[in-house]
């Protein structure tokens, strides 16, 4: 299986508390909510497609319990990611969360040696699996070099503060944008695809002047 990880993110990279002014306040952040005034109009309308593309989903144990105390809410059957995070498979990273607390449909609980166990699941047959918000996992698969795509809403606000997608420290990494996408409507959002092509350093260059013109060397 292939590893993607999705996220909202704003200007500034900030993952952190997209959807609320409570649903992650960790580390005293208090600008919760920011993508809320930018959601109409089309502006999520990417985020089913994500879903279309998921076998499995991988989760930290803070979003798995956000989610759970939403999703199985939704009991609308024409909601595609209420049906496939209701009842597709699910992995949770917690070294503290038993069994029967992570009782959600179909989950089981990853705990120890988190990049051995996701590195044996991205072995088994199967499509994608999913990695959505978790950023402190997200920031551990990145850094172990296990992410293969990355699906991103970046949404035009600078939050100023709060967990960021690639911190200082990130492991070097590179990348092909291979679908991207402005939504439609209020101040707009843009959608991208990121495959990657290179981990552990990034190529580099430099602009000089041949024969007064521009080169790349």
């Amino acid at each position: 299986m292939q590893i993607s990880v999705h996220a909202f993110v704003s200007l500034d990279g900030v993952m952190q508390g997209p959807g609320g002014a409570e649903e992650d306040t960790s580390n005293g952040f208090t600008r919760g909510g920011w993508l809320v005034p930018h959601s109409g109009d089309g502006q999520l309308d990417a985020v089913d497609g994500w879903f279309r593309q998921a076998d499995a989903f991988l989760l930290g144990r803070r979003t798995f319990e956000m989610m759970r105390g939403y999703w199985p809410q939704v009991t609308d059957p024409d909601n595609l990611v209420a049906t496939a995070l209701n009842t597709w498979p699910k992995y949770v990273v917690s070294n503290s969360l038993s069994d029967a607390d992570a009782a959600w449909g179909d989950t089981t609980v990853l705990r120890d040696d988190i990049v051995a166990q996701v590195r044996r699941l991205s072995q088994q047959p199967g499509g994608e699996l999913q990695v959505h918000g978790s950023w402190q996992l997200a920031r551990t698969l990145h850094d172990a070099g296990l992410v293969d795509t990355y699906r991103l809403l970046q949404f035009p606000v600078v939050v100023g503060a709060g967990k960021r997608l690639f911190a200082d420290g990130a492991a070097p990494a590179s990348y092909r944008i291979t679908d991207s996408a402005v939504a439609d409507g209020g101040a707009g959002a843009v959608a991208l695809t990121l495959r990657r092509t290179g981990f552990g350093a990034t190529d580099v260059g430099e602009f000089v002047v041949r024969d007064g013109r521009e080169a790349v060397a």
